[in-house]
């Protein structure tokens, strides 16, 4: 069994909605609503589901780029949330954000060398040489010339931008990283060297993903097990093909056969489509979340929330989970 890395409790992460002029309080946006999970060493765990339904702000709230509302995250035993700023900045070192859009997240103004050794400026005490030989290493890492040092992030195609920062990511040799829809922004052709790259860093450095996208095939090649959210829950957790191949859940159900299908001889087959009203996160409804948009729901399934139950090694957030 696989060391415990990180056990989060009943995390909440609330956004207050103003309106008008006068800023007037609109309501409360439950972005992360009662979370609970577990993250072992090694592993990667997927986090899927519609756009917003609060994959990003779990990962971001976990590495305290949001400050959380409420819950428990401890890392090796230490909750993060109770640290002040100088523990904080210690323990980022262990924990690095891959971000979803390898240009935004570069500035536009350094040469891919400064950008590379920005972390190791801010948090090692290295002589320049020390620090040219760790940022040369990196590059070689992720495949990147070492020639390209002195360039900037517009002289480069968006895979090797990713590169790059996932180069920066590694620098102070993370021990868990959350990697935040990292090929949503590149072209087919190379998202999958990105995730082979993914794949081998993790294997070398011992790494442990918190992996969030909307691609659930490419969730299906990389993670050890996946987290089905909606509406800022978790509906479903367990290992990758077990969910994959038996959802529990409704909407992992529907998420999975909404996932476009590479086999043009099984595109033929009914699709199952989902219908009723989308909840707003505004105001989200009693009981389960996802009951004004399930096909097989009941009258408890209205008015009384379901608890996350454990089922053959699974969590599921249902009254009346799928055979």
């Amino acid at each position: 069994m696989a060391r415990e890395l990180m056990k989060v409790r009943n995390l909440k992460k609330y956004f207050p909605v103003d309106k008008g002029l006068f800023k007037r309080k609109a309501g409360i946006v439950h972005a992360v609503d009662h979370v609970s999970f577990d993250i072992y060493e090694g592993e990667t765990l997927a986090v899927v589901g519609e756009s917003g339904c609060g994959k990003s702000t779990l990962g971001r709230t976990l590495l305290r780029i949001l400050e959380a509302t409420e819950g428990e995250a401890f890392f090796e035993g230490r909750d993060i949330f109770k640290l002040n700023s100088q523990e904080m900045r210690e323990l980022r070192k262990q924990m690095q954000i891959i971000f979803q859009d390898p240009f935004a997240s570069l500035n536009p103004r350094m040469k891919v060398t400064d950008i590379i050794a920005e972390p190791l400026v801010t948090h090692e005490s290295l002589e320049r040489r020390e620090r040219e030989e760790r940022v040369a290493e990196l590059m070689e890492l992720v495949g990147l010339r070492k020639a390209y040092g002195s360039r900037y992030p517009h002289m480069f195609s968006g895979g090797q931008r990713q590169r790059i920062g996932i180069a920066r990511a590694l620098a102070l040799h993370p021990k868990f990283v959350v990697c935040d829809e990292p090929v949503s922004a590149l072209d087919v052709s190379i998202q999958s060297q990105i995730i082979n790259l993914l794949s081998k860093l993790q294997e070398q450095q011992n790494l442990t993903y918190l992996f969030i996208s909307h691609d659930l095939n490419v969730v299906r090649y990389l993670s050890d097990r996946t987290c089905v959210m909606f509406l800022g829950k978790i509906m479903e957790l367990g290992p990758t093909n077990e969910v994959y191949n038996n959802p529990m859940h409704p909407y992992t159900k529907f998420l999975i056969a909404a996932s476009p299908i590479p086999d043009p001889h099984s595109r033929q087959k009914e699709k199952l489509i989902l219908e009723g009203d989308i909840p707003s996160p505004l105001n989200p409804p009693a009981g389960c979340r996802f009951h004004t948009r399930c096909p097989y729901v009941q009258d408890r399934c209205k008015s009384q929330e379901p608890g996350l139950t454990q089922i053959a090694g699974r969590s599921v957030a249902c009254h009346f989970p799928l055979e």
